[in-house]
């Protein structure tokens, strides 16, 4: 299939976004949230596929273990807001879901989530990542992601980033709302990405407890096999290369996952700014 070209940003609601994740709108506004969804939020490339297969291990293992397999993640956790050719729609792909609870991906910040998740009072899992590693993520997978704007060059990506022109907005107004919004509301835990390299037994018996899941130690240890980067990275069904809209030549979607990799592409000038 031939890939349309690039989208543009633009001011959507104050937040700089693509027709692909604001063309069905109206629908996302709509969505009719349950009480024991799950709801996955974070900034782009802050470990969302990650915590996402974390929870399909502990949840849909369950009920279909033949899925691990056969099934590709991206349609067991539907992307809410992502409305793109070669995609499966996010609303659809939440609606048609079966197994119970439902775990939904979004990149929204908390302005924009749908009003039935807070009514429902859904539990949301917030992921964040350091600013850096973010960007530079970032910038590789706008590289190799052709449902994504022209990044440009590393320089000129470094400082839309710092500007929050990006899809989805300010990096800075992301993690904060959504930092700001737990301190009022227990039905959101907020992760680091840090953390979960730093000490993952440690950020998985505080999922569990938050989801108030208790999987046996034969299952937890199953997840942290599964879940390290090397078998995720080359795990079919959650490394995204089934994609038309990836260009796997350029860049892996899953690519280095480690902490500090940022120092690999800013100048002294940059780290300082």
């Amino acid at each position: 299939m031939e890939f349309p070209p690039r989208p543009t940003l633009f001011d959507f609601h104050g937040v700089s976004m693509t027709r692909y994740f604001t063309d069905n709108w109206e629908n996302v506004q709509k969505l009719e949230a349950r009480s024991d969804d799950i709801v996955l939020a974070s900034y782009p490339k802050a470990g969302n596929t990650w915590v996402s297969y974390i929870l399909d291990l502990l949840y849909c293992t369950q009920s279909s273990p033949e899925q691990q397999d056969t099934v590709p993640l991206y349609e067991k956790v539907p992307f809410l807001e992502l409305y793109c050719p070669g995609f499966l729609n996010g609303v659809d792909g939440v609606n048609q879901m079966t197994s119970f609870p439902r775990i939904i991906k979004t990149h929204l910040p908390v302005p924009l989530l749908p009003q039935s998740i807070w009514e429902q009072s859904s539990k949301i899992i917030y992921v964040a990542r350091n600013a850096k590693d973010s960007v530079v993520s970032y910038f590789h997978f706008d590289r190799m992601n052709k449902a994504q704007p022209e990044p440009g060059d590393w320089s000129s990506f470094l400082h839309r980033f710092m500007e929050g022109k990006m899809v989805f907005g300010s990096w800075y107004e992301h993690v904060t709302c959504w930092w700001e919004k737990k301190q009022t509301r227990s039905n959101i835990l907020y992760l680091f990405y840090e953390d979960l390299i730093e000490d993952f037994d440690r950020e998985l018996n505080r999922l569990c407890s938050f989801l108030e899941l208790s999987p046996s130690a034969e299952k937890k240890k199953h997840i942290t096999e599964k879940v390290l980067f090397k078998n995720t990275k080359h795990n079919k069904m959650v490394n995204m290369s089934t994609n038309e809209a990836f260009d796997f030549n350029i860049s892996q979607f899953i690519r280095e996952g480690n902490v500090g990799d940022w120092k690999n592409h800013f100048t002294v000038q940059q780290d300082e700014e």
